[in-house]
């Protein structure tokens, strides 16, 4: 029976496996229902100073913020959002498979690529393609914080002001539902005309400014672009968690799977061997 205890050992094995899989998806579940509610919370705020920002601008037409100029510098920038841990299925080879793309567009274009990550996978992931990583931020746990994304993000907003990159994309992984993840490569700066436009383009605004106007909008338009970060890392975190759930719902579903195969060839073996000892007993019987 030297077959039946190692498919016995086998067995233990994957049901160690099995206990492991499933608390991992409990506890993914709980950290998505959290990761989404955080990221709901954040859309508001992102909607609301985007429409102040356009409303600012809409009442000085003639005071154009450097992020909204355009330049032809030869580089351009990349903030790479991933994730810091893996067993969450396909979620950064899907957006670490866009990026790639955009980078070979970008150098066909004789564009010099920088980048900042945001998580260990696509920091990883950057250094093996021969990426210029400026700058990154990693290990920020279930909870993102924004101090610890602006040292990082500025880098390449300065970069852009300085007219070293001629634009700087956002690559993350869109929220949609539970099941379903979109990565996703969108431009962040220049900011367009079109994606600045207020809810009410009809309505007139009169502001009392203080300081001066100029000033107000570069520190609006500033928050801006860092609450759009923002939301990017908190909706690439409720992608995670819902990966996360997903892939290891499916890795104790197939667990269970071979459990049962490996028990039912634990049986068929016991049985044979049974059957043959019983031969042999029969065997030895009647030949006496």
């Amino acid at each position: 029976m030297a077959a039946g205890k190692e498919i016995r050992g086998k067995i233990k094995s994957v049901e160690n496996t099995k206990k492991i899989t499933k608390a991992m998806e409990m506890v993914a579940a709980s950290k998505m229902r959290k990761a989404q509610d955080r990221m709901r919370a954040a859309r508001p705020f992102t909607e609301k100073v985007r429409n102040i920002a356009a409303n600012l601008g809409h009442a000085n037409p003639e005071y154009v913020h450097p992020f909204m100029e355009l330049n032809d510098a030869k580089g351009v920038g990349y903030i790479v959002v991933t994730t810091d841990k893996g067993l969450c299925g396909g979620l950064n080879t899907n957006v670490l498979r866009v990026l790639t793309q955009k980078l070979r567009d970008g150098q066909a274009a004789g564009l010099t690529p920088q980048a900042v990550a945001i998580g260990n996978k696509g920091l990883g992931f950057l250094g093996r393609n021969g990426v210029k990583v400026v700058a990154q931020a990693t290990q920020l746990g279930d909870t993102p914080h924004l101090e610890r994304l602006i040292g990082p993000v500025k880098v390449l907003l300065d970069a852009y002001v300085n007219g070293e990159v001629s634009a700087v994309h956002l690559c993350y992984t869109r929220f949609i539902n539970t099941m379903k993840q979109e990565p996703v490569v969108e431009q962040l700066l220049p900011l367009s005309a079109e994606g600045m436009q207020s809810d009410r383009p009809n309505r007139s605004w009169d502001y009392v400014y203080e300081p001066e106007a100029h000033v107000v909008i570069d520190d609006l338009l500033l928050r801006y672009v860092e609450a759009l970060v923002y939301q990017a890392v908190a909706e690439s975190m409720a992608s995670e968690q819902s990966a996360r759930m997903v892939a290891m719902k499916s890795a104790t579903d197939n667990a269970g799977n071979v459990i049962g195969e490996l028990k039912l060839i634990y049986n068929k073996t016991r049985q044979a061997a049974i059957t043959k000892e019983l031969s042999e007993i029969v065997a030895g019987a009647a030949a006496v």
